[in-house]
């Protein structure tokens, strides 16, 4: 079978620019060029796409689980496979499977996992982000609080040796439980941290980030707020221009005035990315499921704990992509680089995923005009025929 392939028949959008009556070009599962439409070698295999957009397959730095599985639930080799496969399905063909606030036992195992992942080249599988446990109780969200603890010099050991061993690992922590020069080692080995879960005041969330903390989860959700007086992470994150920060389009995790502020607000486009935070809901009819001995229930698009409070979300990463376009207007390329491109330049994979250029894998999404899922490539391979719902 020919590896020489070209797509053809739909604007094709690389992740900068839309080009109109032009066919993208592979080879062995790589963009080459994106060419006129008259100017395809005769030995290429044609695939023809009619209408609608060819766009960079997503990239997701927060999903807890997908298809009925939880990496909290299920840390092993399994769930991360089934995990990637499921949120494939609604074009996000690069992935961290998140493990949020646990035991040192299923933090280790999930570690491990990953290693096991990166080891068989699972589709999908980009690396690992693990959210806590070193985080404030304060601002706990839907994490166990009993498991909440500063960071050791075990914890570290383990964090140094797991970036060694995996492609990328991103870790959200509160500067309450880390020491900044915790903080400076990591990043210096290359691990990639974030803020979040935290009650950081604006001076100490900035001095988190000049100890090297780059990144910013899930923006304005589980932090201290913007006040007047002391403008906490979140007015840190939006005046901050090297740093990077998450967002849950799902339209109830942030409301649409807030999302608005923070994209005008924001000094250094493209800072700010999706992320779905998705639960084991995607993909299945799940109506609830555990998570670390509590009961989440899945009503009316939100995941919630029996007191009320958000636990993760029921979304896909197409559907984040449609609510910033209807919640907030925002212009459907530049809520597809949030989807895409955006994410990985944050983790610095930007060589070769989030984008159509030259030299990029070929993982490819196909929308029709109302940006719904038609087809999925992963690596040039269809990976799916069915629309995802």
């Amino acid at each position: 079978m020919t590896q020489h392939k070209a797509f053809a028949g739909c604007d094709i959008f690389d992740g900068y620019d839309c080009h109109q009556h032009c066919a993208l070009l592979t080879d062995n599962g790589r963009v080459t060029a994106i060419v006129d439409e008259s100017g395809i070698p005769g030995s290429y295999q044609i695939t023809e796409l009619h209408n609608g957009l060819l766009t960079p397959g997503f990239v997701d730095l927060q999903v807890n689980g997908g298809g009925g599985v939880l990496l909290n639930d299920q840390p092993g080799l399994a769930a991360i496979e089934q995990i990637c496969a499921t949120h494939c399905r609604f074009g996000t063909t690069s992935l961290l499977p998140t493990l949020i606030t646990d035991t040192p036992q299923v933090t280790a195992a999930a570690v491990d996992a990953g290693i096991a992942a990166f080891d068989k080249r699972v589709p999908g599988f980009v690396g690992l982000h693990l959210e806590g446990p070193h985080l404030c109780t304060a601002r706990k969200g839907a994490h166990d609080e009993t498991l909440i603890r500063k960071m050791t010099s075990v914890d570290l050991q383990l964090l140094l040796d797991a970036n060694d061993a995996l492609p990328n690992l991103l870790v959200t922590v509160a500067p309450e439980s880390v020491t900044h020069q915790q903080i400076t080692t990591l990043t210096q080995a290359g691990v990639i941290i974030s803020l979040g879960h935290t009650d950081a005041t604006l001076a100490s969330a900035n001095g988190a980030i000049d100890a090297g903390a780059r990144c910013i989860t899930h923006l304005y959700n589980a932090m201290s707020p913007l006040g007047h007086r002391e403008p906490g992470l979140v007015g840190c994150a939006l005046t901050t221009d090297n740093v990077y920060a998450g967002l849950i389009a799902d339209g109830f995790h942030v409301d649409k005035t807030a999302i608005s502020i923070a994209l005008a607000a924001k000094k250094q486009p493209g800072r700010i990315f999706l992320v779905t935070d998705a639960m084991a809901t995607i993909g299945t009819e799940l109506k609830s499921f555990r998570l670390n001995g509590r009961t989440i229930y899945r009503t009316e698009g939100r995941l919630l704990l029996e007191d009320g409070t958000l636990a993760g979300a029921d979304l896909s990463m197409d559907a984040a992509i449609r609510n910033m376009i209807k919640l907030t207007g925002t212009d459907q390329f530049e809520a597809l680089k949030m989807a895409s491109r955006y994410p990985a330049e944050c983790l610095k994979i930007n060589n070769e995923y989030g984008h159509l250029k030259a030299g990029a894998k070929a993982n490819l999404v196909h929308l029709d005009n109302a940006l719904t899922i038609q087809q999925v490539w992963q690596n040039g391979t269809a990976v799916t025929t069915e629309v995802a719902n």
